[in-house]
């Protein structure tokens, strides 16, 4: 496995790496998360030799491949077979055979392997880059942010292409419920260096904060006894008869170690700016119908009504029609079929992929903010820029500098300038990291007024959608309910273009099915038995060393405040060894968890085919 031993990286005199460790183990899955500039892909360029680093070691087993997938795509073959072979060893050239089992795996026809790479969809480019990956036996996956871009089925593909790799992984993605649902780690650049946990996400911002907490606390009271320190000098140095004992002060003093405070990073926090109407339905549509072509039309006979206050999510596989619709009902497309009536008292806010790309690159961020508001003053531009992250001089950064998340941000404060009660939102989340897709869901939700959003992140379908227009079947389809009623009820038909082919059920009496039923059961139950008691077992020792820990947590705040050095010691490494026992006990509860799913999955399956 590899292996990174304090590593330290610079760019122009700023530190991006600071003594970086790392010691991955077999079979682990990494997300690596970190807000955008912090150094992600850089690590990835590091561990590829493609970097250089100014301090440190990378240690690489010998005859450990690494493979990676990068988010741009680029194809130079005229068909998919010769692109692919092309990434074979000088020995291999020719064997065009294991090629066409990889492709054919990953669900391309023998047609396809004919066919201009550049004809497929995002989600099928992808997938020629992941044959070309796998083509070269890879021991471990680099996989840069290869969500962007692609449709949900695709990315239903991807993950489970990435469960099922038998290999390590590292992979960056601001989509935190793809990473949480693949990913057996959670690492995160943190204050230039790295700090990982088992879990997801979620579990590791938690102990991050703990650690934060504590440290803090630590530190606080650190503070206070060196002010202690340094007045009993002040007072006393001066005195013959205290001298020897301010002296020793001195050096109890010099020997304590300087606690710096801890560099928190800046988070995106902000709300739509909500205009008041008195309508419940902001826009009705009647039939609907557009087309590039007249003769193939992208939709058609679509009829909707929205309410305000309600969320509506266009989805469904890329190229097929999502953002042309939307931007129909902003009116940025000739009118062609059907009615769109608004309320009078409806104001649009738009974000879209076209209107970043209309940023002025000349104009600051100041400048594009208050183009949108004359009427604003320099000091409401400001504090909006301020809410998007450019406070001080950073407002007045020029467009054309920006990355592609800045650019985001900087039309997403063009929208908070605007008064709304409907917004039109096209992939809002490209570019953005995590904590900001969290800010931005934050305000959709908290916003009074009716949203329009296109998307393919299912954290955000299933958090936010109260109705779907869906294009699939080649047509777009209006539907009354949530993303997860929707796969309940409907589900995406072309999942993987394959259809499964339905299983007979077995043709036995009625008898002989409820012997075989309590046979089943019998079975399952003696089988599933071992690994339901570990399950107990290791969940009642989680509890109780939970509590244990608790209780030493507040020791050690104790001995913090009282300032009693040993006493913290003592109790931190009791901390960390009772940590260490919860840590093996998760681990041992999520293999007697999965054995026990996986073993009543099957026999769940094998009854229902009884019924």
């Amino acid at each position: 496995m590899i292996q990174l031993t304090n590593i330290t990286k610079s760019f122009g005199g700023q530190i991006l790496f600071n003594g970086l460790n790392l010691q991955m183990s077999k079979g682990q899955k990494i997300g690596l998360i970190g807000r955008n500039g912090t150094g992600k892909s850089t690590l990835f360029k590091i561990i590829l030799g493609e970097e250089s680093y100014d301090e440190g070691e990378v240690s690489i087993p010998k005859n450990y491949r690494i493979g990676t997938l990068r988010q741009h795509l680029k194809f130079t073959k005229p068909t998919v077979r010769e692109e692919c072979a092309q990434v074979l060893s000088e020995d291999e050239q020719y064997n065009f055979y294991k090629i066409e089992k990889i492709l054919f795996g990953l669900g391309f026809s023998a047609e396809d392997l004919e066919k201009d790479p550049l004809s497929f969809s995002g989600g099928y480019q992808i997938r020629i880059n992941l044959a070309k990956l796998l083509a070269t036996e890879p021991n471990m996956l680099l996989l840069d942010e290869p969500t962007n871009y692609l449709d949900i089925l695709s990315l239903r593909w991807l993950k489970q292409f990435i469960r099922e790799f038998d290999g390590e992984v590292i992979l960056i993605t601001h989509d935190r419920d793809f990473m949480d649902s693949v990913t057996t780690h959670t690492m995160g650049i943190q204050r230039k260096g790295l700090y990982i946990v088992q879990g997801d996400t979620k579990k590791y911002y938690e102990t991050l904060a703990l650690q934060d907490e504590t440290y803090e606390k630590t530190r606080l009271n650190q503070e206070k006894k060196r002010k202690e320190l340094e007045e009993f000098i002040a007072r006393n140095k001066a005195r013959a008869s205290t001298a020897a004992l301010a002296q020793s002060k001195v050096k109890a003093l010099e020997k304590m170690e300087e606690m710096e405070s801890l560099e928190n990073e800046n988070s995106l926090s902000f709300n739509f700016n909500y205009k008041e109407t008195p309508a419940k339905v902001v826009l009705r549509a009647e039939d609907l119908g557009f087309g590039y072509d007249p003769d193939t039309p992208l939709f058609k006979h679509l009829t909707f009504a929205l309410e305000n206050g309600k969320c509506l999510a266009i989805i469904g596989k890329n190229g097929k029609g999502k953002s042309t619709l939307l931007n129909y009902i902003a009116g940025e497309l000739p009118k062609q079929k059907g009615e769109i009536t608004f309320h009078p008292s409806t104001a649009i806010a738009h974000f879209g992929q076209t209107n970043i790309e209309r940023l002025d690159i000349q104009n600051t961020i100041i400048d594009e903010i208050s183009s949108v508001d004359k009427k604003l003053g320099i000091a409401q531009v400001r504090a909006i820029c301020g809410t998007m992250m450019f406070s001080g001089d950073l407002a007045e950064k020029k467009i054309e500098v920006l990355s592609g998340g800045e650019k985001s941000r900087v039309m997403l404060g063009k929208i908070i300038a605007t008064p709304a009660n409907l917004l039109l939102l096209d992939e809002p989340t490209n570019h953005l990291d995590m904590q900001s897709i969290d800010a931005l869901c934050d305000a959709v939700e908290s916003f009074e007024g009716a949203v329009i959003m296109v998307t393919h992140s299912e954290m955000l379908l299933r958090r936010l959608a109260d109705a779907l227009i869906i294009f699939h079947e080649g047509r777009a389809e209006y539907f009354e309910g949530t993303y997860d009623e929707f796969l309940e009820k409907i589900g995406w038909e072309e999942e993987e273009g394959i259809n499964k082919p339905q299983k007979s059920k077995p043709k036995i009496d009625k008898k002989e099915r409820k012997l075989l039923r309590a046979n089943l059961v019998q079975a399952k139950s003696k089988e599933c038995t071992p690994y339901k008691k570990d399950i107990e077992l290791h969940e009642t020792k989680i509890i109780k060393l939970e509590k244990q820990l608790e209780e030493h947590n507040q020791a050690l705040l104790q001995a913090t405040n009282n300032g009693d050095n040993s006493q913290i010691i003592e109790v931190s490494q009791i901390i960390s060894k009772i940590n260490n026992e919860i840590e093996e006990h998760f681990v041992k509860l999520e293999i007697a968890s999965e054995k026990f799913e996986e073993i009543s999955a099957g026999y769940d399956a094998r009854l229902a085919e009884l019924d």
